[in-house]
């Protein structure tokens, strides 16, 4: 699925509910949907830094698609964590780089979020794009 229809898809099902309680379900439902990252695999250098909460991104290229794990001791914070992975994980590097992540206003997940875990979300971003960044540099 293209990058555009994941988005247009978040938004039509974060818009179809009116309330902030029903939206943080659904966000919470998303987290409980990712697959748990071993523990092995929860180190130190996929911990996301400056969270509140711990959460670890693990991303690994395959065929010129890069390809997203992610796990948290937090609910909310994993379903952000899940949402950011349905829409990036299995794009190339350079679509992810070009995504604006603007789709985060337009569900209103940022006004909704508390400044820690607001940061919290921009770090997993810069995150995110950094390793985009990586593997791109790569080619």
């Amino acid at each position: 699925m293209e990058v555009e229809e994941k988005i247009s898809q978040l938004i039509k099902q974060f818009s179809a509910l009116e309330d902030w309680t029903d939206r943080y379900a659904l966000l919470i439902d998303m987290g409980k949907s990712l697959p748990l990252l071993p523990d092995a695999e929860k180190s130190e250098k996929l911990l996301i830094k400056g969270c509140q909460s711990r959460v670890w991104i693990k991303a690994e290229l395959q065929d010129g698609k890069v390809f997203f794990k992610a796990d948290s001791d937090a609910v909310i914070t994993k379903g952000m964590a899940a949402l950011l992975l349905h829409v990036f994980s299995g794009q190339s590097p350079q679509t992810i780089l070009d995504t604006p992540v603007d789709f985060l206003d337009q569900i209103g997940l940022k006004e909704h979020l508390s400044p820690t875990r607001s940061n919290g979300l921009n770090d997993m971003i810069k995150q995110i794009k950094l390793y985009a960044l990586a593997f791109n540099l790569q080619k």
